[in-house]
């Protein structure tokens, strides 16, 4: 059975941006020199952001669904503080935390089309191929 289409990503930063850039993050970085070149690192900062923080809401929701699944099935006891104690307050704060990430990501996102929408994606440079010496040329003669 596929649940790729019903799990969440795992990195939804990187994700948002290949969906709206058509390139990678890490690819951005290749595309431009300057200005551009700066936006292309914040959007790429901002995707990361994004990954990291979900990793944290994720791995904490998933820690409260263990303790949850836990007290119903009656594996654990009960403190009389609330099952999930400060878990809940912690979970709170990082979708808060994700939501921030996603409309900073968005905004990066945004910039770096505007500054870019006029200008083609420069390609890579190539890399200078170094000369071969007097000496290796004198070799082949």
């Amino acid at each position: 059975m596929d649940t790729s289409a019903t799990q969440p990503s795992a990195v939804p930063g990187s994700q948002m941006v290949q969906q709206a850039l058509g390139k990678s993050p890490s690819e951005l970085r290749f595309l431009h020199e300057g200005p551009e070149l700066v936006l292309a690192f914040l959007v790429g900062r901002a995707a990361r952001h994004l990954d990291d923080v979900h990793r944290q809401f994720t791995d904490a929701a998933q820690q409260a669904a263990t303790t949850l699944t836990r007290a119903v099935a009656g594996t654990t006891s009960i403190n009389s503080l609330g099952v999930l104690q400060h878990s809940a307050t912690q979970i709170d704060i990082l979708a808060a935390r994700r939501a921030d990430a996603v409309d900073r990501l968005r905004e990066a996102i945004n910039a770096y089309r505007q500054v870019t929408a006029d200008k083609p994606n420069t390609t890579p440079r190539p890399r200078a191929t170094p000369a071969p010496s007097t000496a290796a040329r004198r070799t082949r003669r």
